[in-house]
């Protein structure tokens, strides 16, 4: 074992499934302490619980500023550092072209975008305290190709992206790396609102839906394979460790070629 995040203290939100939750287990294996944010106390607790003594769970909801202040003053206060953290938190916003509502739109920002800003925000003074850190965004293909996600997800996921990029500029003469990782097709729970954590009812129908999932997926790109949350894991684990330490203000896809493949605009 490398243990390449060793004594590294990660924070990752939305670690209650998905991608988070496989950063969190890839983290730990090498050796960091992982705090897991997540509205979901059950799904959280669980996940801490089988990862072991090395992650633990702390509600919070990213898209209230409070929540976001409050985690990483948790973190602060529990290990007295911040090195690594990871904005995973999201979901699909509401509303369309042709029917949305300031509402929705001020979900999905709170949600999508000011989730990111004020992560950042709130991590640099700990992070400048300490010498430097390491800021990681997920954002999406959705940011740089049409058909990826609705107007607004694409719009917003885009905005994470330059975010990204120009903060890395700022933040770079402090020591602070910031990139983020634009995912393709990964199969995940999300996608029937379910999470990788099933009790024994569930477990085999969530295991027949996410091989018809991969299947699907595995359509859409040329390597005919779906990408797993563990792809963006690693990928992950290559910015947060020493092996990315040059890497600074760059958005890393990952999506087994799917944006360059055409695709048809619909209508």
């Amino acid at each position: 074992m490398t243990e390449r995040l060793n004594g590294k203290i990660a924070l990752i939100t939305g670690g209650t499934s998905g991608i988070g939750e496989a950063t969190a287990e890839v983290f730990a294996r090498e050796g960091a302490r992982v705090i897991i944010t997540g509205r979901s106390t059950d799904k959280g607790t669980a996940i801490a619980e089988r990862l072991g003594d090395g992650v633990s769970y702390f509600s919070a909801d990213v898209s209230r500023e409070e929540d976001i202040k409050g985690t990483i003053d948790h973190v602060i206060e529990t290990h007295g550092k911040l090195d690594i953290l990871f904005n995973n938190a999201g979901g699909p916003p509401r509303g369309t072209i042709d029917n949305i509502s300031s509402e929705d739109i001020d979900h999905g920002v709170h949600l999508l975008l000011s989730s990111v800003i004020l992560g950042i925000r709130h991590a640099v003074e700990p992070m400048k305290s300490n010498g430097g850190g390491i800021i990681i965004n997920n954002t999406s293909i959705a940011a740089i190709r049409y058909n990826q996600g609705s107007l607004l997800y694409s719009a917003l996921k885009a905005a994470v992206t330059h975010y990204t990029k120009l903060a890395g500029v700022e933040l770079g003469p402090h020591g602070i790396r910031v990139n983020c990782i634009s995912p393709g097709a990964i199969a995940t729970p999300i996608f029937w609102g379910g999470s990788a954590v099933a009790n024994t009812k569930t477990a085999e129908s969530n295991a027949r839906k996410l091989e018809k999932l991969k299947s699907n997926l595995a359509k859409a790109t040329p390597l005919q394979q779906t990408g797993l949350p563990e792809d963006i894991a690693e990928a992950a684990l290559f910015l947060a460790s020493d092996a990315g330490r040059f890497v600074n203000s760059h958005d890393l896809v990952v999506d087994g070629g799917r944006t360059s493949m055409f695709y048809e605009p619909h209508g």
